[in-house]
């Protein structure tokens, strides 16, 4: 099957034109740095209240606390899709706080290992291939695909809450890092968030083209049952 024509494609095409509107930038920092004080509070830091969090004190400070080596290794790989993620926020690494930036690493298992369709509410991402063949690609709001095979060394953005993918289209595995201009990007993965968030089968139905034996198999596959809470809502 040609890249151009793998099914998950279809699928962000029909969602691009109902993304929410970009958000706001990450607000301007008024100080070098702010690695937020976990041990004030008297228990591990909490992603919700970060801006509550007092700086650590400068002078106590190292280059320790502003180095990070969880990426070092591949996450996870999933066995559906063939791919592993490690997405790295403040919650993980402490001293991006306030810095307006993050990153993540991803991994592509060789012979068509899938990110699959996604994209992100609050930041423009840039993706630099460390290793292998990556059909990357994005859809804008008018349902235009702009997609290429970028080699090891290239790279290419994505702009924010726009829908994009990557898949790896060479023998070996492949390995992607990408950067964020925001220190909480957010994610929505689309298959999961169309078929697995409890939205009436009708409306898939009727959207998708879908009869109940296929929408059942989607369901099952990208989430859990939908809730007694959800089949009533109108």
């Amino acid at each position: 099957m040609a890249p151009s024509s793998h099914p998950l494609l279809l699928l962000a095409l029909a969602v691009a034109l109902l993304l929410p509107p970009s958000a706001t930038a990450d607000p301007d920092a008024v100080q070098d740095y702010c690695v937020p004080d976990a041990g004030a509070r008297g228990r591990p830091l909490d992603p919700s209240l970060l801006p509550t969090y007092p700086c650590r004190n400068p002078t106590n400070l190292t280059a320790s606390d502003f180095a990070f080596a969880g990426v070092r290794a591949a996450g996870n790989f999933s066995a559906d899709t063939g791919f592993a993620g490690i997405s790295v926020t403040p919650s993980q690494f402490p001293a991006l706080h306030t810095l307006g930036v993050s990153f993540a690493r991803a991994d592509l298992s060789a012979a068509g290992g899938v990110n699959p369709p996604h994209y992100h509410p609050r930041a423009t991402e840039t993706a630099l291939v460390l290793a292998g063949r990556v059909y990357a690609g994005f859809v804008d709001s008018g349902g235009r695909l702009f997609a290429k095979v970028l080699e090891k060394g290239e790279v290419m953005v994505f702009p924010k809450a726009m829908v994009h993918f990557q898949m790896n289209v060479g023998d070996e595995p492949a390995t992607v890092y990408g950067t964020f201009n925001s220190e909480n990007p957010g994610i929505v993965r689309i298959p999961a968030t169309v078929f697995g968030s409890g939205i009436k089968d009708g409306v898939l139905e009727r959207a998708f083209g879908l009869d109940p034996t296929e929408l059942r198999r989607l369901e099952k596959r990208f989430g859990p049952p939908k809730t007694k809470l959800a089949e009533m809502e109108d």
